[in-house]
């Protein structure tokens, strides 16, 4: 189990861990901490046993931290979860289940019919995700009602495919996540959550918006150059972009 945070409530992050180690009982949770401030450190010492923190003293963006933390984890099913706590712990396991259950890759999703909401974004952020959800579903293979609710589990071997495939640093890891799984043509499962907004989200509703649509299309690309569509490989020959793996990677060497 993964949580990325940056710069957390440590009232908000430690209860909620302790409650996913109560759910999930899982084997290991990493907590991916960016830009800690000195009291958040010493506030994370009443985390459960099993939780390790790995702190980084500037912002990797989430999706780094996410790869960071997966990298580090030898387990069979690898998850995270957003260390605001939209995502009930039970619902965490929900998430999980999905995996355990026969699918790749669990997403959460809060804009599921079947979903409880049971405090809603402002209008603002609330008409950017269903705008961002519905360019996502027409242009990727992977047709969701969400594909940025912070909780997704993923199989071991299914990691293993998307790894080095994956890019986008920041929120848009994601849907990269999604449209790279789907380009491998694994299964995947969208779980209705209950879900909570926090109103203390470091999120900028437009500026991140903008960013991961962004990072929609070059997710998009990603995928179609994984099922060798000749435009899309020919664009990719051109880049010497390095994956958040081989970055991951190369700063453990030099470290």
């Amino acid at each position: 189990m993964v949580v990325p945070a940056y710069r957390p409530d440590p009232e908000r992050l430690v209860p909620y861990v302790r409650a996913l180690v109560e759910a999930l009982d899982p084997d290991a949770v990493r907590v991916e901490l960016d830009a800690p401030r000195s009291e958040t450190l010493d506030a994370l010492d009443d985390l459960p046993a099993v939780a390790d923190v790995n702190a980084v003293d500037a912002r990797r963006g989430k999706g780094a931290a996410i790869t960071a933390g997966f990298e580090s984890l030898g387990t069979d099913v690898l998850a995270f979860a957003d260390a605001d706590g939209s995502t009930p712990a039970a619902s965490m396991a929900d998430v999980v289940a999905a995996v355990r259950d026969g699918a790749d890759l669990a997403v959460g999703s809060r804009r599921h019919p079947n979903a409880t909401v049971a405090s809603h974004q402002t209008v603002a952020r609330r008409y950017l995700g269903d705008g961002f959800a519905w360019l996502a579903r027409h242009l990727t293979e992977v047709p969701l009602y969400d594909y940025q609710c912070g909780a997704k589990a993923v199989t071991a071997a299914a990691w293993n495919d998307v790894r080095t495939h994956l890019y986008e640093s920041g929120f848009a890891w994601d849907i990269e996540l999604i449209a790279v799984s789907g380009a491998f043509g694994h299964r995947v499962a969208e779980v209705p959550v209950v879900w909570e907004d926090q109103p203390n989200s470091t999120v900028s509703p437009v500026d991140t918006t903008l960013k991961m649509a962004r990072g929609l299309l070059r997710s998009r690309h990603r995928a179609r150059t994984i099922r060798e569509d000749r435009l899309h490989e020919l664009l990719d020959a051109r880049s010497d972009e390095r994956s958040l793996v081989e970055r991951f990677s190369a700063e453990v060497t030099d470290d």
